[in-house]
């Protein structure tokens, strides 16, 4: 005879299930539950609602648990929150049998922005507390991922200016019919629906042009204007700029941001200084790739008395100009001129403006580039080899000295161990390659969930092991 276990739907239980025998000791949901109620939520900003008509609103600390579960889980639509909140054992178990609907988790994170990021703020502490965070060696770095609209919906201002002309010539010929047609016809006469409609879309063409001359851009999407093109997967997209700085050893991220500017350049100092909100002070050692080579962040930077270790970039000197590089090229301060490997002297030119918001610089330009003999290893311009002088060039010479020494450049070899897993585990492991929210201030909440559920999933392991509690 064969012993088969099968469901037996009739059957009673003498006495109920207990909750607490749903999921097992070591769970992820008993941590995250730990978690969160260790959090003063309302020192972090979650406002409880005061009502004493209609039905009892759900308690912060379980809506939060909910999305939290839902990042660490790969669910993050409303909808399938609120699915797995009726059909997910250890989802039903964390949230005491409560469902709430998806509306209820939309107007939690609406009304919750601000707060929600703190709580990856809060994490990090907590992730310092229990001596996760090493703070002797950070390393920064950011992906571009993908806006929710699409790069279909995208406008340029080149072609809304052809169009808006040949919309206007046509709206000139249909007038001038309209004005015929008045003068041979008596009684009431009607505008054309087609003229109509191309007054319509003349006065859309141009509000979209003056949103983007207020924007300063040459595209724009009319659903999501926050978003930028950004080279994606080999192609131009709307995306936005997500930064990350990520701790040695254990890979907590310390500090994170979002930003809607196509370079890295302008980033470092800012999450540096984010990374001193969150744990107190910044890591004995800082390193960056080339993106974030810039005279005016080092400059920052040393003023600040942050330490700093960047590979070489574009406006640094770029990687591979050997000898020539624009480090290589002295300055005589009291000649005002530019001295050249060669010997050859530069002449002031004028000041240069960079970009707005940032310092000019002073350029100088080579007047012997014909008779050159290394011309073509110095420069390809046609009108001879300029150099900037920025009023960081000496942070800008220190650096260049710190990267030459041996010892830094092994250390500068392990940023891409440090940071880049980070972003390998968002994308692939968590299958995060596309916002799913539009605007820059949800996209920033968005990816401090990520990061707080990044985190949550590395301080998880040594919870396994010892299970402190967490204050």
């Amino acid at each position: 005879m064969s012993h088969e276990i099968r469901a037996n739907y009739e059957q009673v239980n003498m006495f109920p299930a207990c909750l607490e025998d749903w999921v097992e000791a070591d769970h992820p949901a008993r941590f995250l539950r730990e978690f969160v109620d260790a959090l003063d939520l309302a020192a972090l900003g979650f406002a409880e609602r005061q009502s004493e008509e209609g039905r009892p609103s759900y308690a912060h600390d379980l809506l939060l648990k909910v999305w939290l579960y839902g990042y660490l889980k790969r669910l993050r639509s409303t909808r399938q929150l609120e699915e797995a909140c009726r059909e997910q054992m250890s989802l039903i178990w964390l949230t005491g049998r409560h469902a709430p609907d998806h509306n209820t988790l939309w107007r939690f994170w609406k009304e919750n922005r601000p707060a929600l990021r703190q709580v990856f703020r809060a994490g990090v502490q907590v992730a310092a507390a229990h001596g996760l965070v090493g703070m002797i060696c950070h390393a920064v770095d950011g992906t571009k991922i993908r806006a929710v609209a699409s790069r279909r919906g995208v406008e340029h201002a080149e072609d809304l200016q052809k169009l808006l002309g040949r919309l206007e010539v046509s709206i000139a010929e249909m007038e001038a019919a309209v004005d015929a047609a008045e003068q041979e016809e008596t009684g009431e006469y009607r505008l054309p629906e087609r003229l109509q409609e191309a007054t319509q879309l003349r006065e859309a063409i141009r509000e979209s042009l003056g949103k983007m001359r207020e924007a300063e851009r040459q595209h724009l999407h009319p659903q999501e204007p926050e978003a930028r093109l950004m080279p994606c997967e080999g192609r131009l997209d709307p995306a936005y700029n997500a930064q990350a700085v990520a701790d040695a050893p254990a890979g907590i991220v310390v500090a994170h941001a979002v930003v809607n500017a196509e370079s890295d350049n302008a980033q470092l100092v800012p999450l540096l200084e984010e990374v001193k909100t969150n744990v107190g002070r910044v890591a004995e050692e800082t390193l960056g790739d080339g993106g974030y080579a810039s005279a005016q962040q080092f400059g920052e930077a040393e003023a600040r008395g942050y330490a700093v270790l960047v590979a070489p970039g574009v406006e640094t000197g770029g990687p591979k100009r050997g000898e020539f590089d624009s480090h290589r090229f002295a300055y005589d301060r009291q000649a005002d001129e530019v001295i050249c490997p060669q010997g050859q002297r530069l002449k002031f030119e004028g000041m240069k403006k960079k970009e707005p918001g940032r310092p000019a610089v002073r350029s100088y330009r080579c007047t012997h580039y014909v008779q050159c003999p290394v011309r073509a290893l110095c420069s390809r311009r046609k009108d001879g080899r300029r150099i900037e002088v920025s009023p960081q060039r000496a942070a800008v010479l220190r650096q260049c000295a710190k990267r030459s020494d041996p010892a830094k450049q092994a250390l500068l070899r392990q940023r891409k161990v440090i940071i880049e897993p980070v972003f390998a585990v968002v994308k692939q492991a968590m299958g995060f390659r596309r916002w799913t929210v539009r605007g820059l201030e949800n996209v920033r909440t968005q990816w401090a969930l990520l990061c707080a559920a990044l985190n949550l999933q590395k301080m998880y392991k040594p919870w396994v092991a010892a299970q402190p509690a967490l204050a």
